[in-house]
């Protein structure tokens, strides 16, 4: 580009800066909290390739390269059960949140009582709002072996003669956390695919009426092939976030009896690095959890790209 090209691009943007001044003003309390608590930290990952212990300056710590990255490796079957249950349940709970949502999204789009539907959406809306703390009261209410509700209807049905230990067997761990996410997310989810659903073009349906289509040819031949964009889209935006957990859930869930199938990347790096106090080890825990998942966010994008055609960047 010559010379006078890019003093031509350097005035246009400084005229559209000036235009939307006030816009880039109202961005930049975002920008200062994002930079402050999302991207100062990453200068500490330094942290994972030294011996560093709490009190000490980390730069003056001593050099060890990848020693902690190697040791999660090698240190029994600890990498093994985080990675295995990371992936587990958080593609587990990605595929079947989404899907469970884009269907009830269908199903309430074709409840024709208004004031039904609102109900029924609000219902489904409100364990978003509720604490993973309350949630797990409500599991104990209805999962405790002794004395929850679950188990006492099945005693007095036949069906079992002990109750079983939901909360605190490995074998139920991966069920547990998977449910209670989908409790909790599905009326949020079900909002983004109602609002995909209301952009469909209604002259869509009227053809189809007048072509004499069924209720559920319509759902499979416009409504589906219209949400698939943004099915697509929240596929590859959640991608970047399959290895990170909700610390709170898993905290409140996981317990001695059924960390096995319960320890994720979160409670594994707080339990290292907060309880045992080795920091550095944990740090590099952390930094390897991260590298992956922005290798699997770039990879999906891509794949989407492929697929479909539209990437998100």
């Amino acid at each position: 580009m010559t010379e006078h090209g890019c003093r031509i691009g350097k005035n246009k943007f400084l005229a559209k800066l000036r235009e939307e001044k006030f816009l880039y003003f109202m961005l930049l309390p975002t920008l200062i909290v994002v930079t402050v608590f999302a991207y100062k930290p990453l200068i500490y990952w330094i942290v994972a390739f030294k011996d560093y212990s709490p009190g000490r300056n980390m730069f003056q710590c001593s050099w060890v390269g990848f020693k902690y990255f190697r040791e999660f490796f090698q240190n029994g079957s600890d990498a093994f059960n985080v990675i295995r249950n990371t992936l587990v349940i958080n593609i587990s709970s990605l595929i079947i949140n989404l899907t469970c949502a884009m269907v009830f999204a269908i199903v309430l789009n074709e409840v024709r009582s208004h004031r039904l539907r609102k109900i029924v959406q609000t219902v489904s809306i409100f364990p978003f709002f509720v604490s993973w703390v309350i949630t797990y009261s409500f599991c104990r209410v209805f999962f405790n072996a002794s004395s929850g509700l679950f188990n006492a209807l099945l005693r007095e049905a036949g069906l079992i003669s002990k109750g079983m230990n939901i909360l605190g067997s490995p074998k139920y761990g991966w069920p547990l956390l998977i449910g209670a996410n989908l409790w909790k997310s599905l009326g949020y989810n079900s909002v983004i695919f109602l609002a995909t659903i209301a952009g469909i073009d209604l002259e869509q349906y009227e053809a189809a009426d007048i072509d004499g289509a069924t209720r559920m040819q319509k759902i499979l031949h416009i409504t589906v092939p219209c949400m698939a964009g943004t099915l697509a889209v929240l596929l590859v935006l959640n991608s970047g976030w399959i290895l990170n957990s909700n610390f709170e859930q898993f905290y409140q869930f996981s317990n001695p009896t059924n960390l096995d199938t319960t320890d994720v990347f979160d409670t594994y790096v707080y339990r290292y690095g907060l309880k045992n106090g080795r920091l550095s080890y944990a740090t590099a825990v952390g930094v390897f959890k991260s590298a992956v998942s922005l290798v699997i966010l770039f990879l999906t994008n891509l794949a989407n790209k492929k697929l479909t055609g539209n990437s998100v960047f």
